[in-house]
């Protein structure tokens, strides 16, 4: 039965210092054996910009950044209604009907603007009516708005109304950003010309904080796919002069703690293979796991068979020994093997853990107390708990119809939907050809957690190696 090590303790003892040595040496080819599964399994690189990326996260999560930017930029509106009926009858074409109070989006600046400026450009409207509405008439009735022609009046405007296009109520009308809706493709062309070829100061204020405000996870998961080696290195060197981790970072408090803490003040001093590497033992193990056990990794397989076969146990005095040596080294260094240790674990729980009994003797030989509930949820990192069927033809194992468990298949593939599908899709517990089957029954209520949450087996593996990982990553890096 694997030992833990869930508890720091309080002074060493006798080390088999032979037993240290080989468990070092142990993690060295575990990280042999990453590194090659890693590498056969990297997908080409995108070509897609990683600014072009980004603008498109600012449209999407904070329009009003972009907006305020583009409200200043009357040339870049006039060019996209110009020659663009669809675009035009879309931002100008909601007049209000009879009832309404008001016009919306353009149609709105388009009147205000006309009013005001009655004397200079009221002529310009066109009226799809045998006779044309005075201001007056329109002022008293502006539903009378709706048999304006809008597309003839603002193609007029393109031509002999140039102050409409840098007006305060075209500008009112751009700056909330809804109109980046339309085309966002149009747009983000104009801001990349607006950050390196104009060198807009504004454009590259609306970046930089929109970077230092928007949550670390977020921005890793929509960018970094995105980068070419280099490129991804350089980026996260960027990125890291903008975090300023808080105290909870050092307490681990959310997933991606470690790295904001990393790339703070390490990457100068970390590759990134090393930074992959950490990211696929820290926040990708369990598809890592899946990974190697494909049929392209047979080599792999074996060696990390072979590897588990013969991995030593360490006693308490025996592992914190190792861990006082991680206390010398670097962050980054110590974080790595930390990191391997704690993947070490999850692959050896993967294979004790399959069923209740095994769970329930690892529990309490590890002293971790528990409590069985009798709903079998399985609970992901995001703390959402779904009902868990296996992935597999056994009808009477999954106790599932045909039908519900190809429903759940397709579920799955819809929520781990993302531009990492090749990974994500080993998130799918189980294998086509039962090779990696646990059993399904079985839910438990730890202490690890304060009994917070419900575990199935399947995500047991997962859950008390990263609970390691924390314990000792505060412990030996965070003190």
């Amino acid at each position: 039965m694997v030992q833990l090590f869930l508890c720091v303790p309080t002074e060493g003892g006798s080390v088999n210092t032979v037993a240290v040595e080989a468990r070092k040496s142990l993690l060295n080819n575990v990280e042999s054996i990453i590194k090659s599964i890693i590498k056969s399994a990297e997908m080409k690189n995108s070509r897609r910009d990683v600014a072009a990326r980004l603008l498109r996260m600012i449209f999407d999560k904070k329009p009003k950044m972009a907006g305020s930017i583009l409200a200043k930029k009357g040339h870049i509106l006039e060019e996209f209604f110009r020659g663009n009926p669809k675009r035009i009858m879309q931002w100008f074409g909601h007049f209000a009907v009879t009832g309404e109070s008001t016009h919306k989006k353009g149609a709105k600046a388009l009147s205000q603007f006309a009013f005001v400026n009655r004397d200079m450009c009221w002529e310009e409207l066109e009226w799809k009516g045998k006779h044309r509405q005075s201001p007056a008439v329109v002022a008293t009735k502006p539903h009378y708005f709706r048999d304006l022609d809008v597309l003839q009046t603002v193609e007029n405007f393109l031509e002999y109304v140039p102050d409409f296009w840098s007006s305060d109520e075209l500008a009112d009308s751009i700056k909330d950003g809804e109109i980046l809706q339309i085309d966002a493709g149009y747009f983000v062309d104009q801001f990349l010309y607006l950050m390196y070829e104009d060198n807009s100061k504004d454009a590259w204020c609306v970046v930089e904080d929109f970077l230092i405000d928007e949550q670390f996870s977020s921005l890793s998961q929509h960018l970094l796919i995105h980068l070419d080696e280099q490129r991804l290195l350089d980026f996260l060197k960027s990125l890291g002069k903008l975090i300023s981790p808080t105290s909870q970072c050092k307490e681990l408090s959310f997933p991606c703690c470690w790295l904001e803490v990393l790339l703070s003040g390490h990457c100068d001093r970390i590759s990134l293979d090393d930074l992959v590497l950490l990211n696929c033992v820290i926040a990708k193990g369990r598809q890592l796991w899946r990974l190697m056990n494909d049929e392209e990794q047979l080599e792999e397989q074996e060696q990390m068979e072979e590897i588990l076969k013969g991995i030593n146990h360490l006693t308490v005095a025996d592992h914190f020994a190792l861990m006082k040596e991680m206390v010398e080294r670097e962050l980054p260094d110590a974080l790595k093997w930390i990191g391997i240790q704690s993947w070490v674990i999850f692959c050896v729980l993967s294979k004790e853990c399959r069923s209740g009994d095994s769970c329930e003797s690892l529990f309490c030989h590890n002293k971790i107390e528990f409590r069985k509930v009798e709903d079998y949820t399985l609970v992901q990192n995001d703390g959402c708990s779904i009902k868990h069927l296996p992935d597999t033809d056994d009808v009477d194992l999954a106790g599932s119809s045909q039908k519900r468990r190809k429903r759940n298949r397709r579920t799955k593939r819809h929520r781990y939907d993302s531009d990492d599908d090749k990974l994500d899709e080993l998130l799918e517990l189980g294998s086509s050809n039962g090779k990696n089957y646990v059993e399904s029954r079985g839910s438990w209520h730890l202490s690890t957690d304060g009994f917070s949450a419900s575990w199935d087996i399947a995500d047991i593996p997962d859950h008390l190696s990263t609970y390691y990982l924390k314990i000792w990553v505060k412990w030996a890096c965070f003190r």
